[in-house]
């Protein structure tokens, strides 16, 4: 299978011009920090960054109730801490999953981009076969 996607590939780049080579291969799929610097470039960025401080802030505060949780012998407040642990460590998934489909989502409009890039190229080689 992955070698009929490069043969389609290279069918793809012998079509275009210098130009459409250049933004085909700008497309190429990148490796896992490849994409996560992608989601910090994005227009959401900003977002990006903060949510990772208040990451940083949950983890600190999960650290705080963890060791509270091992220093305390109240059955009360045992289970107070381990709440708090259990918020702060819904909280930092919840992040990282948000980051995670924010990189998906580049992941398809790249694809997307590809797509309408070959159309582009087929629609123009059948209006010069006319």
């Amino acid at each position: 299978m992955k070698r009929d996607l490069e043969k389609i590939d290279e069918l793809i780049r012998e079509t275009l011009n210098v130009e459409e080579a250049q933004f085909y291969d700008s497309l190429e799929e990148r490796n896992l920090f490849g994409k996560l610097g992608e989601v910090y470039k994005g227009k959401m960025g900003w977002l990006i960054v903060v949510m990772n401080l208040v990451t940083l802030v949950f983890l600190g505060l999960f650290v705080y109730c963890l060791v509270q949780f091992f220093e305390t012998n109240d059955t009360n407040m045992l289970i107070k801490w381990v709440l708090g642990g259990f918020i702060c460590w819904s909280f930092m998934a919840m992040i990282k999953l948000y980051i995670w489909m924010q990189m998906n989502r580049n992941d398809v409009l790249r694809e997307l981009k590809r797509i309408e890039l070959q159309l582009a190229v087929l629609k123009e080689r059948n209006t010069t076969n006319k």
